[in-house]
C-alpha cells in the first residue's frame, strides 16, 4: 500500500499554503517546547551541587551525557523512519512519538534518579519517531515540490523555535524558582497539549503519511530488526541499572562518534549500491552524502549552545537585571526568538530567488552556513579575553554569538530538510531524513566532546578554543563553496 495522492486543488489552504502545515506546525512547536525546555536545564542540573538537588557531575561527564543525550534523540531516526516506512506509516510514528516523549519527561520529574536516566532513554526513542517523520509529512503535503516547499519548510522551522523559545524561557524560570522537578515536569504538559491538538486536526494532512510506504511486506516480520534492537538496549540498562556493567559516558561518547560516522557510510553505501537505484538518483545520494557531513560539522560547533555556551553563561556572564538574577538557561531562547524574527525573511527571500532563477544551490546555502557559524565563535574569543582577565561580561556577547549562529541555521537547517526530501527517492524519504538526523546526531557528540575541552580549572585556554571552532567552521564551509558548482550538476532537476 502507498501513501494516498493528495489533490493539491482540493485541500484547505492557508495563505497559499496546506491547512495541515498548521498541524504540523502546532505539534512541532509543543514536542520543541519540551525539547528546548529540558535541555536549557540538563547540563547545568547535572553541574549542579548535590545541596542544591543537582548531581554534581565534573563538567567532562556532564557535556559527554549532554552529548550522548543530545545525539541519542537523533541517532534512532533511522529507525524510526524504517517504522513509519514499513510497519506504521509516518502518523501513527509521529503519535506514539509524542506519547514516548511526554511518558519520559513525567518521569524526570519524579526526581530519582533510576527513573531519570530511564526517562532520557524513553524521550530519546520517542523523538526518533516522532522528529524523521513529521518532517516526511511536511514534504507530502508539497506534492508540487520546488521554492513553495522550502516556504513551508521554513514556515514549519519557525513553528520549532516558537516552542523552543516557550521552553527556554518557562523551563529554567520554573526549576529556578519552584525546582528541578517541576522544571522537568513542564514540558511532559506541553506535550500533552501537543498530543491533543495532533488528533483534532490531523484531518487536514488528507492521509499524507497515514500509510507506509510500501517498500515490504508489512507483516510481523518487519518488526524483527526493531524488536531486537529494543531487546539489546532494555538488557544494556538493566546491566547498568544493577551495576553489573559500569557506564563510562566519556568513553561511550567518544566510541560512539566514530559507530554513527560507520553507520552512516553503510547506509549511503546501501542507497548507492544494493537499492536498486538509477543512475540520477545515485548521483543525488552523492550530494546527500556531502551535505551529511556539512551537517554534522555544523552543529558540532552550533550545539555548544546547551554545553559549553551554557555553562560560559552560568559562570562568567552578569546576569543581574532590577535585582533579579535572570537563570543560565534562558539565554538559550535568544536563537530561536532570533528565527521567529527572521525565519519569515529568509523563505521571503528564498521564494523571491526562485522566482527569478537566483536561488542558491543547497550546498552553497550550507557553505554560508558553516562560515557563519565560526564567525559566531571569533566572537566568544573576545569575549573569553575579558574572562582570561579576571572579569565577567554582559549577555551581549553570546547574544551577538546567537545571531551568527542564527543566520547560519536558517541557511542550512530548513534547507536541509526540504532538500534531503526532494533529492532522496520517494520510496526512502522516511529513511533518509532519519539519516539527515543521523547527521545532527554526529554533530550533537561530537559537540559534546569539543565541550569537554573547556577545563574550568585552565581559563587562559579558553579563547584557544572558541577559536578552534571558528576555525572548524570557516574552513568545511570553504570547501563546501568550492564543490557547489560539481554538486549543482548532480542534482540536476530536483525539485
Amino acid at each position: 500500500m502507498t501513501t494516498p495522492t493528495i489533490a493539491v486543488e482540493n485541500r484547505a489552504t492557508w495563505f497559499g499554503h496546506p491547512r495541515g502545515l498548521f498541524t504540523l506546525f502546532m505539534t512541532e512547536m509543543w514536542e520543541r517546547f519540551t525539547y528546548y525546555g529540558m535541555r536549557a536545564i540538563l547540563v547545568l542540573f547535572l553541574v549542579g551541587a548535590v545541596a542544591d538537588g543537582g548531581l554534581g557531575i565534573d563538567d567532562k561527564s556532564a557535556n559527554a551525557i549532554y552529548g550522548l543525550y543530545i545525539s541519542g534523540t537523533y541517532v534512532l531516526s533511522l529507525l524510526g523512519g524504517w517504522i513509519a516506512d514499513r510497519i506504521w506509516g509516518a502518523q501513527r510514528a509521529v503519535w506514539w512519538g509524542g506519547v514516548m516523549i511526554m511518558v519520559g519527561n513525567g518521569l524526570l520529574a519524579l526526581g530519582q534518579m533510576r527513573f531519570f536516566f530511564i526517562g532520557l532513554l524513553v524521550i530519546v526513542l520517542g523523538v526518533s519517531l516522532l522528529k524523521p517523520n513529521i518532517s516526511a509529512i511536511v514534504a507530502q503535503i508539497y506534492p508540487e515540490g520546488g521554492a513553495t516547499r522550502d516556504a513551508g519548510f521554513s514556515i514549519f522551522y519557525m513553528g520549532i523555535n516558537v516552542g523552543a523559545a516557550l521552553g527556554s524561557t518557562l523551563v529554567p524560570i520554573v526549576a529556578q524558582e519552584v525546582g528541578w522537578s517541576a522544571g522537568f515536569g513542564l514540558p511532559a504538559l506541553g506535550m500533552l497539549f501537543g498530543l491533543i491538538q495532533f488528533s483534532m486536526t490531523r484531518k487536514y494532512l488528507y492521509g499524507a503519511g497515514a500509510e507506509p510506504a510500501g517498500l515490504a511486506s508489512h507483516g510481523k516480520g518487519s518488526w524483527l530488526p526493531v524488536l531486537a534492537f529494543l531487546g539489546i538496549l532494555a538488557l544494556i540498562a538493566v546491566l547498568a541499572l544493577s551495576g553489573t556493567v559500569v557506564i563510562d559516558p566519556i568513553a561511550i561518547n567518544r566510541g560512539a562518534t566514530f559507530v554513527i560516522l560507520l553507520a552512516a557510510i553503510a547506509y549511503f553505501t546501501y542507497l548507492g549500491f544494493f537499492a536498486g537505484l538509477d543512475a540520477t538518483e545515485r548521483k543525488r545520494v552523492i550530494v546527500m552524502f556531502l551535505l551529511f557531513l556539512g551537517c554534522a560539522m555544523f552543529w558540532a560547533g552550533f550545539e555548544q549552545a546547551g554545553a559549553s555556551l551554557n555553562l560560559f553563561g552560568e559562570r562568567y556572564t552578569d546576569r543581574m537585571m532590577f535585582g533579579w538574577e535572570m537563570p543560565a538557561g534562558v539565554l538559550q531562547n535568544v536563537n530561536p526568538t532570533f528565527i521567529i524574527i527572521f525565519a519569515p525573511v529568509f523563505a521571503a527571500v528564498w521564494v523571491w530567488l526562485g522566482k527569478r532563477n537566483l536561488d542558491p544551490s543547497a550546498p552553497v546555502k550550507f557553505a554560508l552556513g558553516l562560515i557563519l557559524m565560526g564567525v559566531g565563535f571569533v566572537v566568544m574569543y573576545f569575549a573569553s579575553q575579558y574572562v582570561v582577565a579576571g572579569h565577567k561580561v554582559l549577555p551581549t556577547w553570546l547574544i551577538l554569538t546567537y545571531l551568527f549562529h542564527t543566520f547560519g541555521e536558517l541557511c542550512l537547517s530548513p534547507v536541509g530538510l526540504s532538500s534531503f526530501s526532494k533529492l532522496a527517492p520517494a520510496r526512502f524519504v522516511g529513511q533518509a531524513l532519519g539519516v539527515w538526523f543521523l547527521a545532527t546526531a554526529l554533530g550533537n557528540n561530537v559537540a559534546g566532546q569539543i565541550a569537554g575541552e573547556f577545563d574550568p580549572n585552565n581559563l587562559p585556554a579558553m579563547p584557544g578554543t572558541f577559536l578552534f571552532i571558528f576555525w572548524w567552521g570557516a574552513l568545511a564551509g570553504i570547501v563546501m563553496l568550492l564543490l557547489s558548482p560539481w554538486a549543482k550538476k548532480l542534482i540536476g532537476d530536483a525539485k
